[in-house]
């Protein structure tokens, strides 16, 4: 049972595949789910404190992996009594039955348990779960002290995330051979818990990966306030936005922050400047941001215009993305990396609806941009041209209130100045902001959010 962090995320097809390959090289499917079972039995004894356990077998292969849990976890010496809604189907699951010596009972009357493991579907699911099970789950989980759910909770869709039938919340995830997009797309992370990875042997390798704590660099002795990294941020309409930002990448590790056309305020480290007076294509600007309090106006079109023609590195954020539309094609050609981090109606006024889950959306947007994409929410995708992509989770709801995004548009500022690539950049000013959040905990705002990441870029 591991900590997922770094970890590849994989679709349905892609752990189909890499289970043919691992069943092509010689191992059985029962050895498979003999792995899984036993795999998940460990965990749920060192969880469970010795306390009963009720197991929900389904009858397919994640049941299978149900039983041999069930008949791992009693040689463990847990009370544990099985419970099913249907015979196996499979000749592993069925087998894994017959190693199940106790009694099964149905799901339909079995008495709750302290602890609640739910081996009922997992990846691969297609529909929901008829409304009679997914009642007697529901019941079940909610019954139980702690409710530990296979591979994904029965019922959400492996691959976007989608819940098709009523899902409960469950404490903890243990997903076999590697993470599935479910685990971190909402709304089913929200009912995952705390997810935890089981080796059951099998090589399966994406490019899409769990956000993971970043390596940043450290300044030396031949650091100076401009190698440190300098950003400078363009102001507009509403000040306070772009004062947040830049306050941010300040507190994120930049070196020398240049806010223009500002107005006052902020830190007295800030510099402020008039836009006019600040070259945006100065060398030593290792980061430009736009789009935080930048306005709709003409002055701002203009600003927008000329940070596009610029040859450096760029973060585009806020109004800017919704002006963005008309120079969409612009972006591939630029000579230095852009960055883009809608929201969720940012994200549909530039790129339209889109099809697929969230990840796909984000990569089509990123190969369509020639960008990297942070296409933020309570799940946050960070997705490059070449396909690479970022899932951070379930986020701290807290982070709903005015001015959070200016200030992660600011800590990705900060973190590319520092020159890192530019997915590396965002990912690692998506997890700074997102590490901040979950210090505060609650009715916290956007000021603490960015005075808080001076603590969290100090820890690393």
């Amino acid at each position: 049972m591991t900590l997922i962090a770094g970890k590849p995320i994989v679709t349905a097809s892609e752990m189909r595949a890499a289970e043919e390959r691992e069943i092509a090289a010689g191992t059985s499917v029962e050895t498979l789910m003999d792995r899984a079972g036993k795999g998940v039995a460990a965990a749920v004894h060192r969880l469970a404190a010795g306390a009963p356990v009720l197991v929900l077998c389904g009858p397919g292969n994640n049941g299978g992996d149900g039983y041999v849990a069930a008949t791992a976890l009693t040689a463990a010496g847990h009370e544990v009594r099985v419970a099913a809604f249907a015979e196996p189907t499979s000749q592993a699951a069925k087998q894994a039955r017959a190693g199940w010596s106790g009694l099964i009972e149905s799901i339909d009357t079995a008495r709750p348990a302290p602890v609640l493991l739910d081996a009922l579907f997992g990846t691969g699911l297609s529909r929901g779960l008829d409304a009679g099970l997914a009642a007697r789950l529901g019941d079940l989980a909610r019954a139980a002290r702690l409710a530990i759910t296979v591979d994904l909770p029965s019922g959400v869709a492996t691959d976007d995330g989608r819940v098709l039938s009523p899902v409960p919340d469950f404490a903890v995830t243990l997903t076999l051979g590697a993470v599935k997009p479910a685990h971190l797309l909402q709304p089913a992370a929200r009912h995952c818990g705390a997810v935890r990875l089981i080796d059951i042997g099998i090589e399966a390798d994406s490019d899409a990966h769990v956000l993971a704590k970043p390596c940043l660099p450290a300044p030396g002795p031949e650091s100076h306030k401009y190698n440190r990294g300098m950003v400078v941020v363009v102001g507009g309409a509403m000040q306070g936005a772009a004062l947040l930002a830049s306050t941010a990448a300040m507190r994120a590790g930049a070196g020398y922050v240049a806010l223009l056309d500002g107005g006052e305020g902020g830190p007295h480290a800030l510099v402020h400047r008039a836009f006019a007076d600040q070259p945006l294509d100065d060398d030593r600007i290792g980061a430009l941001l736009i789009g935080p309090g930048l306005g709709r106006t003409d002055q701002a079109r203009e600003r927008l215009a000329a940070a596009l023609a610029s040859a450096r590195p760029l973060i585009v954020d806020g109004d800017a993305l919704h002006l963005l539309k008309d120079h969409l094609d612009q972006l591939p050609g630029r000579r230095a990396p852009t960055i883009l981090t809608p929201h969720e109606g940012e994200f549909a006024a530039l790129f339209g609806k889109g099809e697929g889950s969230k990840l796909d959306r984000a990569r089509a947007a990123a190969r369509r941009a020639g960008a990297v994409v942070v296409y933020k929410g309570a799940d946050t995708v960070i997705a490059a041209p070449d396909g690479r992509a970022r899932l951070a989770g379930d986020a701290n709801d807290w982070l709903s209130t005015a001015g959070t995004g200016d200030v992660l548009a600011g800590a990705i500022a900060a973190t590319l100045a520092a020159r890192l690539e530019p997915i590396e950049a965002a990912a690692a000013g998506v997890w700074l902001h997102g590490e901040a959040a979950r210090r505060l905990g609650a009715s916290f705002i956007a000021d603490d959010l960015a005075n808080a990441l001076t603590a969290v870029r100090a820890a690393l």
